[in-house]
């Protein structure tokens, strides 16, 4: 063999021998993503297993209330999955994309909130948002709406 193609077989054996580099989250940002996916896990579960914790105690189930728990359980599930996922695979840009739609989602749910008079849980609802946009606005070194970002 001659000697350019045993140092690119060296160079190239390397290279795949070499750890990838990965950058570790930092632990409120962690904390922040796994207990956001676990109120959204539970919430699922709530859903899919028991639809009248949703309600008022004197609300009727109905076949209507179970659809709609149906897809609360696809919606949380879903999000709950993928923050987790995306936590644990690195992945920085979906990560903060999943980031962005939760705290969104509980925007327009303290919203809602506020619409039909819930008013207990809107603050909490809140600070689930805004912790979310906090932890985006860090993954990303900016808020979300700036051009950097």
């Amino acid at each position: 063999m001659s000697e350019m193609q045993t140092a690119d077989q060296v160079s190239l054996a390397n290279s795949h021998s070499a750890p990838l580099a990965t950058t570790a989250f930092p632990w409120w940002l962690q904390t922040i993503v796994f207990l956001g996916a676990l109120l959204m896990g539970a919430g699922a579960l709530i859903a899919l297993l028991n639809p009248a914790m949703l309600v008022s105690p004197h609300d009727e189930i109905n076949a209507a209330v179970h659809v709609y728990a149906g897809y609360l359980f696809s919606r949380n599930a879903a999000l709950a999955i993928l923050l987790v996922a995306s936590m644990i695979f690195r992945a920085k840009g979906t990560l903060n994309a999943l980031i962005l739609l939760t705290a969104f989602v509980q925007l327009l749910d303290a919203a809602v909130d506020c619409m039909e008079g819930r008013w207990v849980i809107v603050p909490g609802v809140l600070v689930f948002a805004l912790l979310f946009l906090l932890a985006s606005a860090r993954l990303r070194s900016h808020l979300f709406w700036r051009k950097e970002a």
